[in-house]
C-alpha cells in the first residue's frame, strides 16, 4: 500500500465529525493492509512512529527543505523501514549528518501531502480524530471479532499496533490468547472528574462501598518484578528502570516473587511535602523519589485485574504495607470529608473515590474511579490565536493568554492604557463550535500582526481560565507556565485591566 493512502485515510478521519465516518475510513484502510504494513500504518494513525523516537527532534525535522515529489510512490513499508534506519543511526562524529541526509531523501520522495503528514508525525503533531476508541472499533470491525474482547486485548498487550496485528490475523482467537505478562505494561485504569465529594460518594458507595485515597501530583509509574528482575514504566508505558535505581532496590526487598504494582512516585521535600510535578519527573535518578503504590494486578502466579478493588486492597497490603497510599476503607461522609481535608493540608490535589466491587478496568476512564480536586481559576487576557487543523480547519483555536504585569517596564505586550501582559500559556480546550465560530469572526478585527499560522491581538479580551495549577516555565518570561488550562467563559464585563497579574499566577507555585 501507498503511503498516499493512509495520508488520506489520515485526512478524512481528521475532517470529520462523524464516529461513523471515521470508523469506516479505518475499517477500509485496515482491510486494504498486507500483514507486514499493518503494525505501521496503525502507529501513524495513533500519532506515533512504530519506533518511538528517531533521534530527529523538532528543530531538525522542521529544517528539512526538499522539493515534493509530483506523484506518490512511497510505500507503508518503504517509509517503515527508512524510520527504522534512521532510528538505528549510530551515535558519534557524523551522525546528525547522515541523519539529516536520510530525511531529506525521505522527504524528497514525497508529495506535499505526504511531507506534512511526515512532518506532523515525526515532530509529534499530529493530531485527528483517530483516538483509541474509535481504532479499536474499527479494528474489531474489520476483523469481526467483538468489541470488547478487542479493547482487553489492547488494554492487556498495551499497544494498538499489536493489538491490530493479533486481530487481522488471528481473529477473536489471537486476540483471547493476550493476558497479563508479568514484565509487559498494561494501559494503566484512569479516573473520571467528580463534580463534588458527596456526589462522587453517592454515585459510588451505594452497594460495596469505596475506597477515599489521597491524590497525588505525582508520576504514575507501573512496576513489575518477576524474581529479581524488576521494570518501572511510565503512565505512557515508556520503560524507565534505568532512572530510578533505588526504587528498582526496593521492589526487589518486596515479600513477593512476582508482582505487578500501580502507583505514583513522589519527589518530596526535606520536611516530607510534595514537590511540583515537574520536580519529579526531572528528580528520577537522583534518589528523591518516594512510590505510593494503590493497586495491584498480580501477585505470585495470580492475575487480579478481573477481581473487586476490596480484594485487589487485601492482596497489596499483603506484599506493599509499607508503600501504600493513605486512604480509608467505606468511609462515611464526615470521615471521607476530613480525608479530603487531610490531603490537601498535605499538599496534595484532592481525592480520589474508587469502588471497592470494580475490576481494574485497564487503559478505560470509568466512572469506577472518580477525582475529587481543587480547581483554580484566572481571568487572563487573549494575545493571540492559531488557525487551527483538521476538524478545526478555518477556525482560529489555540488562544495564547496572558497575564497583567504590574511592574514599570514588565516585559510583555502592553494596551492602549498602558497595561503590559505576560504570556504564561495556550490553550484549545473548552471550546465550543459555537465559540470557535465566535472567536473566529471577532479576533481579526483586534489584530495587530499575523505571522505565519499565528494571528496576534490586541491584549483587550479577557477570558476566564481553569487550570490545575501551574508550574516554573523558561519558555515564558514570566517564568510559570498553566497546566491543563480550559476555557470557561469570556468575560465582557471584565477590562484588560482588571484581569489577574502574574504574580496571582505565581502564587500559585506554592
Amino acid at each position: 500500500m501507498l503511503l498516499a493512502d493512509v495520508v488520506a485515510a489520515s485526512g478524512t478521519v481528521a475532517a470529520t465529525r462523524s464516529r461513523r465516518a471515521k470508523i469506516d475510513a479505518l475499517v477500509a484502510l485496515l482491510r486494504g493492509l498486507a500483514p507486514a504494513e499493518v503494525a505501521p500504518a496503525v502507529a501513524w494513525l495513533a500519532g506515533e512512529p512504530r519506533q518511538g523516537r528517531i533521534g530527529a527532534g523538532w528543530r531538525t525535522v522542521s529544517a528539512v527543505d526538499a522539493a515534493p515529489a509530483a506523484t506518490p510512490t512511497l510505500t507503508v513499508t518503504g517509509v517503515d523501514e527508512a524510520l527504522s534506519e534512521i532510528a538505528a543511526t549510530a551515535a558519534g562524529a557524523g551522525s546528525g549528518n547522515r541523519r539529516r541526509a536520510a530525511l531529506g531523501a525521505l522527504f524528497g520522495a514525497a508529495t506535499t501531502d505526504e511531507q506534512q503528514f511526515l512532518r506532523r508525525l515525526l515532530t509529534g503533531e499530529l493530531r485527528q480524530g483517530a483516538l483509541e476508541g474509535v481504532m479499536l472499533e474499527a479494528i474489531a470491525k474489520a476483523a469481526e471479532a467483538p468489541a470488547e474482547v478487542v479493547r482487553r486485548a489492547f488494554m492487556l498487550s498495551g499497544q494498538l499496533p499489536d493489538t491490530a496485528v493479533a486481530a487481522l490475523a488471528g481473529g477473536t482467537a489471537a486476540l483471547a490468547g493476550i493476558g497479563l505478562e508479568v514484565g509487559r505494561p498494561v494501559r494503566p485504569m484512569l479516573a473520571s472528574p467528580a463534580e463534588t465529594l458527596d456526589a462522587a460518594l453517592a454515585e459510588l458507595g451505594a452497594v460495596g462501598g469505596v475506597s477515599v485515597e489521597h491524590k497525588l501530583d505525582g508520576a504514575r509509574i507501573q512496576v513489575h518484578k518477576d524474581g529479581s528482575d524488576v521494570g518501572v514504566y511510565t503512565r505512557s508505558l515508556r520503560e524507565i528502570t534505568g532512572g530510578v535505581p533505588e526504587l528498582v532496590e526496593l521492589v526487589r526487598a518486596l515479600p513477593c516473587r512476582s508482582v505487578v504494582l500501580d502507583g505514583e512516585t513522589l519527589a518530596l521535600t526535606e520536611d516530607g511535602r510534595p514537590r511540583m510535578f515537574q520536580d519529579t519527573m526531572s528528580s528520577f535518578g537522583v534518589g528523591l523519589q518516594r512510590p505510593y503504590f494503590f493497586d495491584v494486578l498480580h501477585v505470585d502466579g495470580t492475575d487480579l485485574i478481573d477481581e473487586p478493588l476490596a480484594a485487589r486492597l487485601d492482596a497489596l497490603q499483603q506484599c506493599a504495607p509499607e508503600h501504600r497510599i493513605a486512604g480509608v476503607l467505606r468511609p462515611d461522609p464526615e470521615l471521607a470529608a476530613a480525608t479530603l481535608t487531610a490531603a490537601l493540608d498535605a499538599g496534595h490535589e484532592g481525592v480520589m473515590v474508587k469502588s471497592l466491587d470494580a475490576p481494574y478496568a485497564a487503559g478505560r476512564r470509568g466512572r469506577s474511579w472518580q477525582k475529587v480536586k481543587i480547581a483554580h481559576t484566572l481571568d487572563l487576557v487573549v494575545l493571540g490565536a492559531e488557525w487551527g487543523y483538521g476538524r478545526r480547519t478555518g477556525m482560529l483555536s489555540n488562544i495564547h493568554l496572558g497575564a497583567r504585569d504590574p511592574s514599570a517596564g514588565g516585559a510583555g505586550e502592553s494596551n492602549a492604557a498602558g497595561d503590559s501582559f505576560v504570556m504564561v500559556g495556550k490553550t484549545f480546550k473548552g471550546m465550543t463550535d459555537e465559540l470557535l465560530a465566535w472567536q473566529t469572526a471577532t479576533f481579526p478585527g483586534l489584530a495587530r500582526e499575523t505571522t505565519g499560522h499565528v494571528v496576534y491581538l490586541r491584549p483587550e479580551l479577557v477570558v476566564e481560565i481553569e487550570l490545575d495549577g501551574v508550574q516554573r516555565s523558561t519558555r515564558y518570561p514570566g517564568g510559570v507556565a498553566l497546566r491543563f488550562a480550559r476555557v470557561l467563559r469570556y468575560r465582557p464585563d471584565k477590562t484588560a485591566a482588571e484581569a489577574d497579574t502574574i504574580n496571582t499566577v505565581r502564587e500559585l507555585l506554592r
